[in-house]
């Protein structure tokens, strides 16, 4: 089943636990716009390369649309219009004032000099101009994509429009606009969740153990914070393989090692493992922070955690859900989890349209309550309609989905 498609079953369960116009989930089964674009992009030996790229714009009952642009040369549209649906579910469950939108290139950067790279991204920018903007849809980072290519965007989109819209993009650079802490809002965000949930289901350092799939940017920050709060971080991996060490993980030393070699070093006492071993592997918490589909009916009987924490997008299928969840696993939906980034993402677009610059302490000090308030929305609305958690994620979104499209 394709990307798209779970997103849709996951949208008719929960549309089915409560009574909404049929109108509105018939709005939400279908994008609004999407741009569909081949661009051009003149490479180093001097010839012309032509580049697909997608943006698709979901939903802007809640105001602008809000998504990151990704390069990954399995980028399709399929898996961008998942994406997009998903952002305007996250958007109304965190309640910040966007819809949801998702852009993406067909693209390894590892393959392009840091020149290609960026003429790429201004030659996509100039291809969806006409659809962007800080009061139609405001673009940010994702898979592959960083501060400096949004950076790109923005003075891309400044000289085409001849003036600074600092607001036009989110995950742009400190030095050119961008906030304080959103390199970790993320990881942030999902801690800040899972803190909330754990009393409640009896997870303490002492005892739980911790396996990190994916150690990007967003999975090396988690992994530290749940290092740094005591947790014994037992399994890490990147694309090429994981680590475990059931004894816990020198976590600082693998960050190191991967920043100065762009792998995953191993270090003493651990062994090598694959990514499918890693999910796997008998741990109380289980960080899910790579591509989608990564836990599917194929291997869900396998992974034996008791809570799964969805830091990357749609990293669970509904019928690996299924499984989890008759087994007694707690399951923390990305629309919660990973809605850190977007949050703060928010939090920078406020800042750029008032001229304002936030110290990383209030921005946090601002991020954890809006993830807090978004955390008890949810566990609330699973224990009234007596739901699962995504579920209850989206019925929250829904709500608040369908009284905008009221307005």
């Amino acid at each position: 089943m394709s990307v798209f498609s779970n997103a849709m079953r996951q949208l008719e369960l929960a549309a089915s636990a409560v009574q909404l116009r049929p109108s509105v989930i018939e709005r939400l089964r279908r994008p609004e716009r999407i741009v569909d674009v081949e661009f051009p992009v003149l490479m180093d030996d001097g010839n012309t390369r032509f580049f697909h790229g997608f943006r698709v714009q979901w939903n802007r009952a809640r105001g602008p649309y809000k998504g990151g642009i990704r390069f990954h040369p399995g980028t399709d549209l399929d898996e961008v219009k998942a994406l997009s649906f998903w952002m305007t579910i996250k958007c109304a469950v965190v309640n910040i004032p966007f819809g949801g939108g998702k852009g993406g290139v067909a693209v390894d950067p590892k393959d392009l000099s840091k020149g290609e790279l960026e003429r790429l991204t201004r030659s996509f920018t100039r291809a969806i101009v006409d659809v962007i903007g800080p009061e139609k849809d405001v673009p940010a980072p994702d898979v592959n994509t960083t501060p400096e290519i949004m950076d790109w965007v923005a003075d891309e989109y400044a000289k085409i429009v001849g003036h600074p819209e600092p607001a036009v993009v989110t995950g742009k650079s400190v030095a050119h606009g961008g906030s304080e802490g959103r390199g970790t809002a993320t990881a942030y965000g999902a801690y800040v969740v899972f803190d909330f949930f754990r009393d409640k289901l009896g997870f303490d350092p002492e005892s739980s153990t911790v396996a990190v799939q994916g150690f990007g940017n967003v999975g090396q920050e988690l992994a530290r914070l749940f290092h740094h709060h005591g947790y014994k971080v037992v399994a890490v991996s990147d694309s090429h393989g994981g680590l475990h060490d059931e004894e816990g993980l020198d976590v600082p030393a693998l960050i190191a090692g991967k920043k100065q070699t762009g792998r995953l070093v191993r270090t003493p006492n651990a062994r090598e493992i694959s990514n499918e071993e890693l999910l796997e592997l008998p741990c109380g918490i289980l960080a899910p922070c790579a591509l989608e589909n990564a836990i599917t009916a194929e291997n869900a009987e396998q992974v034996s955690a008791k809570l799964i924490l969805e830091v990357a997008n749609g990293p669970t299928t509904p019928e690996a859900e299924m499984i989890l969840l008759k087994r007694g696993a707690i399951l923390i939906p990305d629309v919660l989890a990973n809605a850190g980034g977007v949050a703060t993402s928010f939090l920078e677009w406020e800042q750029n349209k008032i001229g304002e610059h936030w110290s990383e302490q209030e921005v946090f000090g601002r991020l954890k309550p809006m993830m807090e308030d978004a955390t008890f929305s949810v566990v609330q609305a699973s224990e009234t309609h007596a739901v699962a958690l995504r579920e209850a994620a989206f019925i929250v979104a829904l709500g608040r989905l369908e009284k905008a499209m009221e307005g």
